[in-house]
C-alpha cells in the first residue's frame, strides 16, 4: 500500500468504519435498511451528536466535561416547568440555553482561573446538578407538556425527516464554521496543541478555555430540550451516562483526548457509529448488558487503532 493510499485511509478511517458497520448490520438484520428505521437512527443519534459537538470544543483544548448529562437533566426540567407555567416554547428554550451557558461558564472559570483539573471540576458539577435536579423535580418526572412543544422532538418534515436531525445539522454547520473559519477556532486548536506556546503567542488562553465550556453547556441544554420534548416529560434521571457516549463519539470521530486535533464532522460520524451500533444490537435482540460490553470493546479498539496509526 503506497503512502498516499495509507494517508487517505487513515484520514477517513471513522467514515470507513461507519460504512463497514452499516454493511455488517444490514447483512445480519435486513430490517436495518428500512427508511423508517434509518430515520429512527437519526432521531436517536441527534441528542448524543449535539452533546458530542459541544464536547468536541472542550476536548480539543485538552479538557473534558463530565457534567453534560446532568446539565441536560436540569435544563430539560426547567424548560418543562416553563412550558407548563407559560406555554411559551420560545421562553422555555431561551431560559434552558441560558442555564446551560451559566453552568458552562462556572465550569470554565473554575478550570481556567482556578487551575483545577477539568475532570475534578466537572465531576463535582455533575454530582451537584444531579442533586439539584432531584430537589427541583421532587424526584418525579415533570409531565403534562403542550403538544406544540413535543413537536420539537417528534415532528417529521415531509413526513420522514426528523426535526432533531435538522437541528443537529444546523448545530454542526455552526460548530464547523466556528472551528474552521474563525480566529477563535484557530485559537481552540492552538490551545489544545500547546497551551504554553499559545499563551506566549498572545492568546488569552483563559478566555478561550472558558468559552469552550460555555459552548458545551449550551449544547447540553439544547439536548435537554430535545430529550424532554421527545419523551414528553422531564425526568430527574435524564441524561444519566450520556457524558460517556458523548466522549465516545468524539474519540471514535478521531479527536485526540490530548487536544489540538480533530473535527466536529468526525464527531458526528462517531455519534453515528454509536447510534448504528445501538440500533443494530437492538434489532438483533442483544441484551442491554451485552450491548455495553460490545460498545466498550468497539471504543477501545478505535483508540488502539488511532494510537497505532499515529506512530
Amino acid at each position: 500500500m503506497n503512502n498516499d493510499m495509507k494517508e487517505f485511509l487513515l484520514k477517513f478511517k471513522s467514515l470507513f468504519g461507519l460504512i463497514l458497520l452499516c454493511v455488517i448490520i444490514s447483512i445480519l438484520t435486513p430490517r436495518f435498511l428500512n427508511v423508517s428505521n434509518i430515520m429512527n437512527v437519526f432521531t436517536q443519534v441527534s441528542v448524543n451528536a449535539i452533546l458530542a459537538i459541544g464536547m468536541s470544543f472542550v476536548i480539543l483544548t485538552g479538557g473534558i466535561d463530565l457534567s453534560v448529562g446532568s446539565t441536560l437533566a436540569i435544563s430539560g426540567a426547567i424548560s418543562a416547568s416553563i412550558i407548563r407555567a407559560t406555554n411559551s416554547i420560545f421562553l422555555s428554550i431561551i431560559v434552558a440555553l441560558i442555564i446551560g451557558a451559566i453552568i458552562g461558564l462556572m465550569n470554565g472559570v473554575v478550570v481556567a482561573k482556578g487551575k483545577i483539573q477539568a475532570f475534578i471540576v466537572t465531576l463535582a458539577t455533575m454530582t451537584i446538578l444531579r442533586g439539584v435536579t432531584m430537589v427541583y423535580t421532587n424526584g418525579t418526572p415533570i409531565s403534562g407538556l403542550s403538544d406544540k412543544f413535543m413537536l420539537i422532538g417528534n415532528k417529521k418534515i415531509l413526513g420522514y425527516i426528523p426535526v432533531p436531525a435538522i437541528i443537529t445539522i444546523v448545530v454542526l454547520i455552526i460548530a464547523w464554521y466556528i472551528l474552521s473559519q474563525t480566529r477563535y477556532g484557530r485559537y481552540v486548536y492552538a490551545l489544545g496543541g500547546n497551551e504554553d506556546s499559545a499563551r506566549l503567542s498572545g492568546i488569552n488562553t483563559d478566555k478561550i478555555k472558558t468559552l469552550v465550556y460555555v459552548i458545551c453547556g449550551i449544547t447540553a441544554a439544547l439536548s435537554g430540550v430535545i430529550t424532554t420534548s421527545r419523551v414528553g416529560s422531564a425526568s430527574p434521571n435524564a441524561g444519566l451516562g450520556f457524558e460517556l457516549d458523548a466522549i465516545a463519539a468524539v474519540v471514535l470521530g478521531g479527536t485526540s483526548l490530548a487536544g489540538g486535533e480533530g473535527t466536529v464532522v468526525g464527531t458526528i460520524i462517531g455519534a453515528m457509529i454509536i447510534g448504528v451500533l445501538n440500533n443494530g444490537l437492538n434489532l438483533a435482540g442483544v441484551s442491554a448488558y451485552y450491548q455495553s460490553i460490545v460498545k466498550g470493546l468497539v471504543i477501545l479498539l478505535a483508540v488502539l487503532i488511532d494510537k497505532k496509526s499515529k506512530k
